[in-house]
């Protein structure tokens, strides 16, 4: 069986980056966007990081512009705009897409694992429905990744084990992460 040891990532340099390299880490996943409007979620996940990456904590940044082209900016201009707007110093690598025909293998994956749920509050469920078709020319998939911000959590042997949508509160995700720890 498959775990995220199985997967690789490019840095933003391009070098491949094998997730093995995390082995007995506790791994949130999130695909990120700097011109979103959960872009501010970055401080809570570097606040996070700073607390709990000496328990085992890592968080792997997959910028991706899928999403009303809200990560417009090279690699290097989104890797300086996080470092000094929220002072992220997780691993971050390259730009890539999470959904289509191009997706990363590593996200195939993790949908797999861990499909969407529909977890959406009531309020912002139509908002999110419509962003999205607006974005996606692709048919959607029952499973895809619906916006920036979406976080997978992997426990120390690499299995999925949480899918937070990106309107979970950042206080449950942090919550699940160190029971997970």
């Amino acid at each position: 069986m498959k775990t995220v040891y199985d997967f690789s990532l490019n840095d933003k340099k391009g070098n491949e980056v094998s997730l093995s390299q995390y082995k007995g880490k506790v791994l949130l996943i999130v695909n990120t966007a700097t011109g979103c409007g959960f872009t501010p979620q970055y401080e809570d996940l570097e606040a996070m990081y700073h607390r709990l990456k000496d328990k085992g904590l890592e968080i792997l940044d997959v910028p991706c512009n899928q999403f009303g082209h809200q990560a417009p900016g090279s690699d290097d201009e989104i890797h300086q705009f996080c470092t000094l707007k929220f002072g992220a110093d997780f691993p971050q690598f390259k730009k890539s897409d999470v959904n289509g025909a191009n997706e990363l293998p590593l996200y195939t994956w993790l949908k797999e694992q861990k499909g969407f749920n529909g977890s959406y509050e009531a309020k912002l469920k139509a908002v999110m429905e419509k962003l999205y078709n607006e974005a996606n020319p692709e048919p959607r998939k029952k499973d895809d990744i619906q916006w920036n911000f979406t976080k997978f959590l992997i426990d120390r042997n690499g299995n999925v084990i949480a899918r937070f949508e990106p309107t979970a509160d950042m206080k449950e995700v942090e919550k699940q992460v160190e029971a997970a720890l």
